[in-house]
C-alpha cells in the first residue's frame, strides 16, 4: 500500500512539474516584443551551441570559443560619411577683458566681425554596432552616427547595407539604426543587474579599422561615472558604466560586451586613457539601460525619460561643511538630498532637502550613478517606491516620475524644421522688441542638440529677425518652409552687431 502511495506521489509530482514547465515556456513565447526582441525566440546563431539553455549556463568547462562564435555574426562594422559643408564661425560680440585699453569695436576689426564662415571638408569615420533583431535593428553609440550623412553597415560575412537612423539620444550616448534585411543572427539581451564584479566578459568590435576582434577580461567595477560629458551641451547625461579590463580601442565604440552565456550585457562606449588608446580599463553602458532606450527609440523616436527631480550626494563623502548646515547626523549608506526641484516628482512625494534616499524599488543605493541609472529606466507617469531616512526614521514614499518639462506626458519625436534646428524658441517680448528697435523677433532661449549646436557658435539668448520681418515663432517657421539650406540673421541683446548663421539640414 505504501509503495502505491509513493508511486502515486511521484507521478503527480512529475505531471505537475511538466505542466508548470510547459505553461511557463508557453507564457514566455507569447509575451510581447520589447526593445526589438521577442521573448522566447532563439536566433540561429545560438542553436547547437548549448548556450541559452533553460538554466543559462554554458556546457562543460569555461570556454570562450563558444560565446565568441555566437556573438561574432551579430557585431557589425559601421562606416560613416559626413559631407563637406560651410560652417558658420560667427562669435557674438562680448565684453573684452582688454576694454580698458582698447575699444571693443576696434578689437573686432582686428579679430573679425560676425559673418565669416569656415569650410568643413568631407569626413570619414567608423565604429561598431550590435544586431538586436532578425529584421535589421542595430544598436550603437550616438557618437558613432550623430553627424553622419551616410551610414554603411558591413556584416561579419562581408555583406554591406545602407543604414538609416531610427533614433538617437546623446544623454545616453545610444542610437538605433536599421538595415533592410531579414533572417539575421542577433544577440539576446542578458541582465546587467546580475553582472558580478570579477566575472569573465568578452568585448567584440572593429577597433582601429581592423576586422572583428574579440578580447577577454573581467568586470572590474559597476556604476562608474566618469564625467565624460562635462563641458558639453548635454546637461543630463546618464553615466553608470560597467568597467572591465577587456581591451577596447577606437572603433570599438558601439560594439558588444557579452557574458560567457553569449548574452549582451553592455555596449562598449569609452576608454579611460591619457593617450586615447587602451591602457587598462574600458567602459560599457549596461544592457538594462540599453533595452529601455532601444525600446523607446523604436516606438517613439526619442527616449521617454522619467525624472525624480533631486540633486544628491553620497553619504560617505558628504562634506563636513554641508553636514553642519543640515545638522546631518545619519550614519550609513545612502544618498543625501541636497536640492529638490520645484514642481518635481520628488516634491510631490514629500521628499525634502536633507533626507537620505536608501533605496528605490527595493534596490539599495550607495552611489549617485546608481540612482541616476535606476530612475532613467522608467518613463514619465511611472511610479517608483522610495525608502528614505528623515530624523533617523525610515519612511516610504511613492513618486510619480515626470518628463523634463514637468508633466507626465509621453512625447513623440517631432520631425519639424524647428526640432531639427535644436532650440527652445519663444516670441520676443513686445516691450523688449521696442527697446531694440525691431517690430518683433524670435528668442533662442536655449540651444539643444541639433543643427544650431553642430553648425554654429550661436549662444543662448540670440534674437532672430532675418531680412524679412520675423515677429513671432509662426512667422519664423513659415519663412523657413521646407528649405534645406538657409541663413538665420539676428543679434544679441545689448549689442548692435548683426550675425548671420548658415544652416544646412540633413535628410534624417
Amino acid at each position: 500500500m505504501k509503495l502505491k502511495q509513493v508511486l502515486f506521489t511521484v507521478i503527480i509530482s512529475a505531471l505537475t512539474a511538466f505542466g508548470v514547465t510547459w505553461g511557463y515556456s508557453t507564457y514566455v513565447k507569447t509575451t510581447n516584443t520589447f526593445a526589438g526582441q521577442e521573448k522566447g525566440v532563439v536566433p540561429s546563431n545560438y542553436k547547437l551551441t548549448g548556450l541559452n539553455n533553460n538554466n543559462n549556463t554554458p556546457p562543460g568547462a569555461l570556454d570562450f570559443t563558444v560565446p565568441a562564435a555566437v556573438a561574432l555574426p551579430t557585431v557589425v562594422h559601421i562606416k560613416t560619411k559626413t559631407n563637406a559643408k560651410q560652417v558658420s564661425n560667427n562669435l557674438p560680440k562680448t565684453k573684452s577683458p582688454f576694454s580698458d585699453l582698447f575699444d571693443d569695436d576696434m578689437l573686432q576689426q582686428f579679430f573679425g566681425k560676425g559673418g565669416s564662415n569656415g569650410y568643413q571638408p568631407q569626413q570619414m569615420a567608423s565604429g561598431s554596432g550590435v544586431i538586436i533583431s532578425q529584421d535589421g535593428f542595430i544598436v550603437t553609440n550616438n557618437h558613432v552616427v550623430e553627424n553622419a550623412d551616410e551610414l554603411t553597415v558591413t556584416l561579419n560575412n562581408k555583406r554591406s547595407y545602407t543604414a538609416k537612423v531610427v533614433g538617437r539620444d546623446p544623454a545616453y550616448d545610444l542610437a538605433v539604426i536599421k538595415i533592410d534585411a531579414t533572417g539575421l543572427p542577433f544577440l539576446l539581451y542578458g541582465n546587467s543587474d546580475d553582472v558580478k564584479i570579477g566575472q569573465w566578459v568578452l568585448a567584440l568590435g572593429y577597433p582601429l579599422n581592423l576586422e572583428t576582434t574579440v578580447t577577454a577580461g573581467i568586470v572590474s567595477a559597476k556604476s562608474r561615472s566618469l564625467g565624460l560629458n562635462k563641458g558639453t551641451k548635454i546637461n543630463s547625461a546618464v553615466e553608470s558604466f560597467i568597467q572591465t579590463d577587456a581591451a577596447v580601442n577606437q572603433g570599438n565604440s558601439g560594439g558588444a560586451l557579452i557574458n560567457t552565456n553569449g548574452e549582451l550585457i553592455g555596449i562598449n562606449s569609452a576608454i579611460a586613457s591619457p593617450t586615447g588608446y587602451y591602457s587598462g580599463y574600458s567602459y560599457a553602458i549596461p544592457v538594462n539601460l540599453v533595452k529601455k532606450v532601444v525600446g523607446d527609440l523604436i516606438k517613439y523616436g526619442n527616449v521617454q525619460r522619467g525624472f525624480l527631480g533631486v540633486a544628491t550626494f553620497n553619504t560617505y563623502d558628504f562634506p563636513e561643511s554641508e553636514k553642519a548646515k543640515l545638522d546631518f547626523k545619519y550614519a550609513g549608506d545612502g544618498l543625501v538630498i541636497t536640492n529638490v526641484s520645484t514642481g518635481s516628482a520628488a516634491e510631490a512625494a514629500g521628499l525634502k532637502k536633507g533626507d537620505i534616499i536608501k533605496s528605490v524599488n527595493g534596490v539599495n543605493l550607495t552611489l549617485v550613478s546608481e540612482l541616476q541609472e535606476l530612475v532613467s529606466r522608467y518613463k514619465p507617469g511611472d511610479k517608483i517606491t522610495v525608502v528614505y531616512n528623515r530624523d533617523n526614521k525610515d519612511m516610504t514614499a511613492t513618486a510619480t516620475l515626470k518628463n523634463n518639462a514637468g508633466t507626465f506626458e509621453i512625447v513623440k519625436q517631432q520631425n519639424t524644421i524647428l526640432s531639427k534646428l535644436g532650440g527652445d524658441f519663444s516670441n520676443l517680448d513686445p516691450k523688449k522688441a521696442k527697446e531694440s528697435g525691431v517690430p518683433g523677433g524670435v528668442v533662442v532661449k536655449k540651444i539643444i542638440e541639433g543643427a544650431l549646436s553642430d553648425q554654429t557658435r550661436m549662444r543662448d539668448g540670440f534674437i532672430i529677425v532675418n531680412d524679412q520681418p520675423i515677429k513671432n515663432v509662426d512667422d519664423f517657421t513659415k519663412a523657413l518652409g521646407n528649405s534645406k539650406t538657409f541663413t538665420i540673421s539676428g543679434f544679441y541683446p545689448g549689442y548692435d552687431v548683426l550675425y548671420d548663421y548658415n544652416i544646412t539640414l540633413d535628410n534624417e
